[in-house]
């Protein structure tokens, strides 16, 4: 397990908890009552620490190596029934964008979302997260493939940002993002958006529009980084920590600013700590929110999906 320099105390009493016991094991010593006091305050110091996180400590947690990508969830909910489908028909099969089709349990979903390599060679394999116009345009095709055969689509945003290479913009990224947010826009079928990660810019946004956007609790979404908008104002990355907290990227921030539904709680430490129990927590969140939105017909899903955007950013002067 890798730990952030926050979360050093935490990698200390763990250790110590791990030393105690293994003595435990390998002698006639009696040390359960000291194991005991360690676990307590190791609970007690990670309650601490994660109860009074800042704006950059979730950035990082986010971005944790050890934190679950788009594909552990997917092949973690779905089991064996998830079929990657692959292209976009018309200039290639983007590896940083995945998509195919999955059950949890017997209901069938259209499952995309932006995939994370975990070491150096599967991070430029997969474009670090980024992906190129054909990835958001196989996107949309698997989202018209969802409709026709009236499924539900489930999408999973972890991206630092679309890929901003000259040949992507030759290709027509701007367009192939603008497309997607328009016919999201205008699905018949319930979209379910959930932030597993970094969420970032128009990368985010270009398989972001939903019925319901759900959030993990140590997730971002923005319109740019912290590290980006501190080199804007300031030439630096140095003041990317007063970034985090100005830009307001935090889960609690956008449920404050009705920009997500719903904020998903994780296991204690982050995703990371404990990859099972979160792929349960998602899964049943999943399934939750689309009990709700198959009740509901077509046209009044456009509907309050449109008006839900619509509203984003309007307040009132007092």
């Amino acid at each position: 397990m890798e730990y952030l320099e926050f979360e050093l105390p935490i990698k200390e009493l763990q250790e110590q908890y791990e030393k105690a016991c293994k003595i435990g094991e390998d002698s006639e010593v009696d040390v359960t009552e000291t194991c005991q006091q360690i676990k307590l305050k190791l609970d007690n110091k990670k309650k601490e620490i994660y109860a009074n996180l800042t704006p950059w400590q979730r950035v990082q947690l986010s971005r944790h190596p050890n934190r679950p990508y788009t594909l552990d969830y997917i092949k973690a909910i779905c089991g064996e029934s998830f079929l990657e489908l692959h292209g976009d028909r018309n200039f290639g099969d983007d590896k940083a964008m995945i998509g195919g089709l999955g059950k949890i349990h017997e209901q069938s979903f259209m499952f995309i979302g932006q995939q994370k390599g975990f070491n150096t060679k599967t991070r430029q394999y997969r474009n670090f997260g980024m992906a190129n116009p054909e990835g958001y345009r196989k996107a949309l095709r698997l989202m018209k493939k969802a409709e026709k055969f009236n499924l539900p689509i489930v999408t999973l945003i972890d991206t630092p940002g679309a890929f901003p290479g000259l040949e992507a913009e030759e290709r027509g990224q701007g367009e192939a993002i603008a497309r997607n947010i328009l016919e999201m826009s205008q699905l018949k079928v319930p979209v379910i958006v959930i932030i597993i990660g970094e969420g970032a810019s128009g990368g985010a946004l270009g398989i972001g529009v939903g019925d319901k956007v759900l959030m993990l609790e140590n997730t971002w979404y923005s319109v740019i980084s912290p590290e980006s908008c501190s080199s804007i104002l300031w030439r630096s990355w140095e003041h990317k920590e007063t970034a985090a907290e100005a830009l307001k990227l935090t889960a609690a921030d956008m449920k404050k600013l009705k920009i997500v539904d719903k904020i998903v709680k994780e296991p204690l430490g982050g995703a990371h700590s404990n990859r099972e129990k979160t792929f349960e927590i998602v899964g049943k969140a999943i399934l939750k929110e689309f009990e709700e939105l198959k009740k509901l017909s077509p046209d009044k899903l456009i509907e309050m999906r449109m008006q839900k955007f619509i509203d984003i950013g309007v307040y009132n002067e007092k």
